[in-house]
């Protein structure tokens, strides 16, 4: 039997944690052939070259795909979705996978998906259907899913509104987040080990903070920072962690604002790549995580804390009680932070279910595409709902 050749393409820190264990799974599997394309900011020193996490992971690595340009602006990222066309296309072309497997929304995923399904490869998307308005990756998204043969949603309301954009329901499945995977099956480090491997100290209060632009709002980053950096200053005798955003417009100017809070504030530090164990282990010891991430939505709480949630970039997505919202102003910022510490609030926390799954998502979709004919995907129509 031909073992099928699976390409799974990885752009950024985030996705590429979420990744792992489906990775592992294929890895290991004698039905396939796993590729793997690395690109976008694993490839940059500015973002903490991450490339080397999936290196010390032993994963062998098929092609590296340099997008990225010098520049933050919406010219450079336009300029840098035009160069992933090219070499995607010639990466792909000399793979010739059978199917090539990718998540999420970033421009260098869209890129690489434009590519794939030109040269006719069928196309596995996770975390198809989700929305966040305040962010240009929730168009990104979406072209995705119209061109994506499979779909890997990770609740049940995502996977309607795949099928309201005219996909197949035989062709969309609810198998969760690969996040919530990694969290219960990932072995993390304890208190000790951090603050020896980190060099910080947790103290009695700790907050993680991660902060991506908003590439959609009308109130400039470099003001939506500047509120998050001014309510944090408000909180002594407590410990901040920050990591750095994703290669979006606008980036640089947060990532600037940051290292002059922390280079100002003994109680804080910042990584630009704090690597996913890392990462997971934290969240067991913070009171809660501050921004804008999807991490704090869709993982944090399954470490049973809170979450504030600043502005709209994740504005439309499914969210547990343990998020609190709030816009880009420093009282508000205040406020709900205040709130993490509330004794009824943190009580809630503790009682809270996971929308995102039951951590078998990497299982799930290996016994879905060990029984599929991926000839079957070679084209698509588009499914009329029955009004």
């Amino acid at each position: 039997m031909k073992r099928l050749s699976i390409c799974v393409i990885s752009g950024s820190r985030s996705e590429y944690g979420l990744l792992r264990p489906l990775l592992q799974n294929l890895n290991k599997n004698e039905k396939f052939n796993l590729q793997l394309i690395v690109t976008g900011s694993h490839l940059s020193n500015e973002f903490g070259m991450t490339i080397r996490e999936i290196e010390n992971d032993e994963f062998k690595i098929d092609k590296k795909i340099e997008v990225l340009l010098s520049s933050d602006t919406k010219i450079g990222i336009s300029k840098s979705v035009g160069l992933g066309l090219i070499s995607f296309s010639e990466a792909l072309s000399d793979l010739a996978p059978d199917l090539i497997i990718i998540l999420g929304d970033r421009y260098e995923i869209f890129s690489a998906a434009i590519s794939s399904m030109i040269l006719n490869i069928p196309i596995a998307h996770l975390h198809g259907g989700e929305l966040t308005f305040g962010a240009i990756d929730d168009a990104f998204r979406h072209c995705i899913t119209k061109i994506s043969n499979i779909h890997f949603a990770s609740n049940s309301e995502y996977s309607k509104r795949i099928v309201q954009m005219g996909e197949d329901p035989k062709n969309v499945f609810n198998v969760g987040a690969l996040g919530v995977e990694n969290i219960m099956k990932l072995k993390r480090l304890n208190k000790r080990e951090l603050e020896q491997k980190l060099k910080f100290k947790f103290l009695k209060k700790n907050l993680m903070i991660t902060f991506h632009p908003e590439t959609l709002s009308e109130t400039s980053n470099k003001k939506q920072i500047k509120e998050l950096l001014e309510a944090l200053f408000e909180f002594k005798n407590t410990l901040m962690i920050f990591t750095m955003p994703n290669a979006d417009n606008d980036s640089r100017i947060i990532i600037k604002s940051i290292e002059e809070f922390v280079s100002k504030s003994p109680n804080s530090v910042y990584f630009k790549n704090l690597g996913t164990v890392n990462y997971l282990s934290c969240l067991k010891y913070v009171d809660g995580v501050v921004g804008n991430s999807s991490s704090g939505i869709i993982e944090v709480p399954s470490f049973r804390v809170g979450t504030v949630n600043i502005g709209n970039r994740q504005t439309g997505r499914i969210k547990p009680e343990s998020i609190i919202d709030c816009e880009a102003n420093k009282k508000q910022i205040i406020e709900a932070i205040n709130k993490l510490y509330d004794p009824d609030f943190k009580k809630l926390t503790k009682n809270i279910s996971n929308p995102y799954g039951d951590g078998e998502t990497s299982s799930k979709i290996i016994d879905i595409l060990s029984s599929l004919d991926l000839d079957d995907y070679k084209s698509k129509r588009f499914y009329d709902i029955n009004f």
